[in-house]
């Protein structure tokens, strides 16, 4: 399966082929149960529901909709502008900037509840925010994943979260982070000018009950401050079920609705067995969406009334390469392998254009600023491969490619791959990953040559892509790469990140262009697709949409059924 890390870009209104959204999700017959029940299938199991530790596109999307709320959150809409556009939600605002955007205040509304019936307190999201230290600055170990925007603004840097503080830390972050009364205010050590885009985003800033933590114990449990809560257990690679928050008020709320009773998760279903299922629409299937595009192998069945329910949209996310700098150090090397790339050949055994199309950079088009990089233009030019691995005396040179995997169509993928290679001169081994993909190439010493990679902007900026996978001071650690899996640690790239992300707004886009040149003349990355989204939902789903504010997932917040 293909996994995505990241979020959000701007995708164009184009080919996105959804229903409007009407005022209510239907009610009436629902599913098999005899309750109005939304079911949701799926192949990938979840990694986090833990808010902190959450990075994965869908699982952001989806637990906004239902059970976390933030600040500022992104309204229900298909416009591509709006749905990105930030709106007050625990907040009464989106927020007051001052000091050249070093310091911001919000307020929380009045009469937000979680769960069990208190409020959601400032405490409560002063305290989320201390978790995400946890992760990357040598805390307590408990928490791993999530990102790290946090740790590069708050000036605390003996601050290492909540499990493991001292006093001079904790009184670094409690400067940094000031509770007064129902008033939270962020002194930031430089200018954050779209905060509310990241808020939105990501769950990095959403509250977090302290009396209801337990570091590592607290990844799968849900804890509720929004239209839905979980009834009983949520089960890793199995799912679990969704029921009505009796204590979510709707007057505190302009983003989320109540449209369903049930929503029902079940993992580790195959994605050739969710798109058939979906497409005979029998039973509960019928009250069905999903995160997985229906496989190539499947679309010679998705005729008739099925094919009036397939949508296909470019989605925000990016499939790459990134060469192990710790092991393929000859820059010649690293070059002949990217020569010899056949991102075509990757492309159509993906599935063609329902599936990926070729890409020239590891920005999405749909991002602001974006430019094909230059750098690979020549890519596919096997004699040119040969000639430049010969060059550096190199000529059958051994690789080992690292992917994402699980699927016939994955396998098929990385052996186009391995053929292009080979043909440039190369001898390569494919080792094939499933559920612990990110565990084990987020490992800085593993034997690997090369690994896949997939992403998405975190917000609509070209800022949310490059830094935080080529950032070195912010990857990198003793124990693990971070983002940061082929281990690019340049100096040099590392003051152009600087110099871009504290150039005014208008100089950035051209600044960014020239950062992404010279991560391709570097080959500190390969570029392989845009990703397509290919998806069915059952023919009893209502206002079904996939828009940007979802990471062109299905919409949560606006999807009912009959």
């Amino acid at each position: 399966m293909t996994k995505y890390r990241k979020t959000l870009a701007v995708v164009a209104a184009a080919a996105m082929g959804v229903t409007g959204l009407a005022a209510c999700g239907g009610g009436g017959g629902g599913s098999a149960d005899g309750a109005n029940t939304l079911h949701y299938m799926t192949f990938r199991p979840t990694e986090h529901w833990d808010p902190q530790r959450m990075y994965i596109g869908r699982d952001l999307a989806d637990s906004s909709r239902l059970f976390y709320r933030s600040l500022v959150s992104f309204p229900v809409s298909e416009d591509p502008t709006t749905s990105v556009t930030p709106v007050p939600d625990l907040a009464t605002d989106t927020g007051k900037a001052s000091n050249k955007g070093k310091t911001w205040k919000f307020t929380l509304k009045e009469g937000v509840k979680w769960e069990d019936g208190k409020p959601v307190t400032c405490e409560d999201v002063k305290y989320g925010i201390s978790r995400t230290f946890d992760l990357q600055t040598g805390g307590s170990g408990a928490l791993t994943g999530g990102p790290n925007y946090i740790l590069g603004y708050i000036d605390a840097p003996d601050f290492k979260g909540p499990y493991k503080a001292d006093a001079k830390g904790q009184a670094q972050f409690d400067k940094a982070v000031v509770c007064d009364g129902a008033t939270i205010t962020f002194n930031f050590k430089k200018g954050w000018n779209d905060l509310p885009l990241a808020i939105a985003s990501l769950r990095s800033f959403d509250p977090y009950r302290k009396d209801k933590d337990q570091g590592d114990k607290s990844n799968y449990q849900i804890f509720s401050n929004g239209p839905y809560k979980l009834d009983g257990a949520w089960v890793k690679e199995k799912g679990g079920t969704f029921v009505k928050n009796t204590e979510w008020d709707a007057s505190t709320d302009t983003v989320r609705k109540q449209l369903v009773d049930k929503i029902v998760f079940t993992e580790g279903i195959t994605n050739e067995l969710v798109a058939q299922r979906l497409i005979a629409s029998n039973g509960d299937d019928a009250y069905a969406v999903t995160d997985r595009s229906i496989p190539p192998s499947i679309y010679a069945q998705v005729t008739g009334d099925a094919a009036k329910r397939a949508t296909l949209v470019d989605s925000p996310f990016t499939g790459y390469l990134l060469p192990n700098f710790k092991r393929m150090t000859n820059p010649q090397v690293r070059k002949a392998l990217m020569l010899s790339t056949d991102r075509d050949g990757w492309a159509a055994a993906l599935g063609g254009e329902k599936s990926a199309k070729p890409s020239s950079s590891i920005v999405n088009p749909a991002v602001a600023g974006y430019a094909p990089n230059p750098a690979f233009a020549d890519m596919g030019n096997y004699d040119m491969a040969k000639k430049t691995l010969k060059a550096a005396g190199k000529m059958g040179y051994p690789i080992i490619f690292t992917f994402s995997g699980g699927s016939p169509t994955s396998q098929k993928a990385a052996a186009a791959l391995k053929q292009g290679w080979e043909k440039g001169g190369f001898k390569v081994s494919l080792n094939e990953l499933t559920d612990t993909y990110y565990t084990e190439v987020q490992k800085p010493n593993l034997k690997t040559d090369v690994v896949w990679g997939g992403w998405g902007a975190d917000w609509p900026s070209i800022s949310t892509v490059i830094p935080p996978l080529f950032d070195s001071r912010l990857n990198i650690s003793k124990t693990s790469n971070g983002q940061d899996y082929g281990n690019f640690v340049d100096p040099k790239a590392n003051k152009m990140f600087d110099a871009a992300n504290a150039a005014p707004l208008e100089e950035q886009p051209a600044m960014w262009a020239a950062v992404d040149k010279y991560l391709g003349e570097q080959t500190a990355y390969i570029p392989l697709d845009v990703t397509q989204f290919y998806m069915m939902h059952g023919s009893k789903v209502t206002n079904y949409m996939q828009t940007a504010a979802s990471n062109m997932y299905p919409d949560l917040g606006a999807i009912g059924v009959e």
